[in-house]
């Protein structure tokens, strides 16, 4: 056998001498003599020791090759390779490296990484009472196992790379062959392969990288926790954004409209299902416009007010010392900090400032004439609506939107409430998802009313949501009616 130069061995042990920085990596020779063989390299924070012991150690005989050792392992992946930057970057990933001798090039790769989780529990930001009560964790695979299991079958494609310079970080995209237009795929593939950045930590980075309009206040992808939102995303013919280490898949592309749909709507009648999906729209303007509306009729529209109603504000108001305006700053500034620091405290003590501290704290603030009765309930009512949206991130849009409309309403009137939002509407109008029309009344569309504004029974159901363009237009091809019902008559 020809024995190579020693500049060559050197080369091919960079490799060693580069990791070898970090205390945490092991290089060791697994006999005391020293041409025996074999060469083990790894990071003991990464891989599971047990495994090592278990199905690994056993198995190094003297005799055997690389190439017969892989055979015999019981472990599922197992790499033979000579690519220095290969072996780097699965070592990085948790997999041992075996070399037979201190200086070969060649390694058989092995995967021992420790994979340990939490268990899939309930979600945590899109809580339903009735229906599914899985929620995603931080682990690829296993966010993956959770969507296969409900769509098992073959057209469901996985499309992986990895993502950040630094972080390498797997990003999974899913779609259904057959129902998802090809060209939003592209789309969603492409984008993801021109994001430069160094680490991408949680899904959130990816999907404002990628969105069409970084710019807008309004989230154009759904950022989900619930497999069953994505999987009936999938069999419309959306793209789902899966990202390791994230519990939040993201869904593209979407409208504004569903972020008002709750998974729980379709477990109960359509009729129910639709009170609750309209109520959580009303929610919406009431969140907006509560508080700007207060500041435009106190400051400039008294004559709006009935007289019964004109003198209970005057008297509430008769104490206050503030315009308006700043009465209504003052106030929504309170309540926003209020809910910021429930979310940064810890948990029990989050939860009795939540609820005791407003309570406590908005009846302070009325005693001592800072604000009114009035405004104190409106501000309430427009907190409330504000999380009537089963999506976080929306929500958050909502509680932002009401302050610039409040500064229009104060120097305006009502005109600057009817300024504030011709603006949003305009905006929603030129706002698009991976391209499609991001409001969904706009151009009028028959699935819109099927199961987007309203929802109508399962059975009048019968097309995907055209503003996908999925290749598949029909969401059953069933052509059975519905058995009638038995009758005492019949006997």
């Amino acid at each position: 056998m020809m024995e190579k130069s020693p500049n060559t061995a050197k080369e091919d042990q960079n490799w060693v001498e580069r990791l070898s920085k970090s205390n945490d990596f092991v290089h060791e020779h697994t006999s005391l003599i020293e041409g025996h063989p074999f060469w083990l390299s790894y990071y003991r924070t990464l891989i599971s020791s047990d495994i090592l012991h278990k199905d690994v150690l056993p198995y190094l005989q003297e005799q055997l090759l690389l190439e017969e050792l892989k055979s015999k392992i019981p472990v599922q992946q197992i790499i033979y390779t000579k690519d220095a930057t290969e072996i780097i970057q699965s070592i990085m990933n948790g997999y041992l490296a075996i070399q037979h001798d201190q200086h070969d090039v060649a390694c058989l790769l092995i995967n021992i990484a420790n994979s340990k989780f939490r268990d899939v529990g309930m979600p945590t930001m899109e809580a339903s009472a009735v229906g599914p009560q899985v929620g995603f964790i931080e682990e690829l695979d296993t966010n993956i196992n959770l969507i296969r299991k409900r769509i098992p079958i073959p057209e469901l494609i996985v499309t992986e790379m990895k993502v950040g310079e630094l972080s390498k970080t797997r990003v999974a995209v899913l779609y259904l062959d057959g129902i998802a237009n090809p060209e939003n795929v592209n789309t969603v593939i492409q984008r993801i392969k021109d994001v430069q950045y160094d680490h991408i930590l949680d899904s959130s980075y990816l999907s404002s990288m990628i969105e069409d309009n970084s710019n807008s206040l309004f989230p154009q992808s759904i950022s989900t926790e619930r497999a069953d939102r994505v999987a009936a995303g999938l069999t419309e013919g959306k793209i789902i954004i899966a990202v390791d280490g994230s519990p939040n898949l993201v869904i593209v592309p979407v409208t504004i409209i569903e972020s008002f749909i709750a998974m729980e709507d379709y477990s109960y009648s359509w009729i129910i299902g639709n009170f609750f999906r309209i109520l959580r729209l009303i929610a919406l303007f009431i969140s907006m416009l509560a508080s700007p509306m207060y500041v435009a009729i106190m400051t400039y529209h008294y004559e709006l007010i009935p007289a019964r109603l004109l003198e209970t504000l005057v008297g509430s108001r008769a104490s206050v010392p503030f315009p308006p305006f700043l009465e209504a700053i003052f106030l929504e500034l309170m309540i926003e900090m209020v809910k910021e620091a429930g979310i940064r405290l810890p948990l029990k003590i989050g939860q009795s400032l939540g609820v005791v501290g407003g309570i406590v704290i908005g009846q302070a603030v009325v005693e001592a004439g800072l604000t009114s009765n009035v405004l104190l309930i409106l501000v309430g009512l427009g907190t409330l609506s504000s999380y009537t949206s089963p999506i976080y991130k929306f929500s958050n849009t909502v509680r932002f939107i009401k302050f610039p409309v409040i500064l229009l309403s104060q120097w305006f009137g009502l005109f600057g409430v009817f300024i504030g939002f011709q603006i949003f509407s305009v905006h929603l109008l030129r706002l698009t998802s991976l391209g499609r029309p991001y409001i969904s009344s706009f151009p009028l569309r028959l699935t819109s009313i099927q199961d987007l504004w309203v929802r109508l029974p399962f059975s009048m159901q019968k097309g995907n949501p055209t503003n996908l363009r999925p290749q598949k237009k029909k969401k059953s091809t069933g052509k059975g009616k519905n058995p009638e019902p038995v009758n005492d008559f019949y006997e």
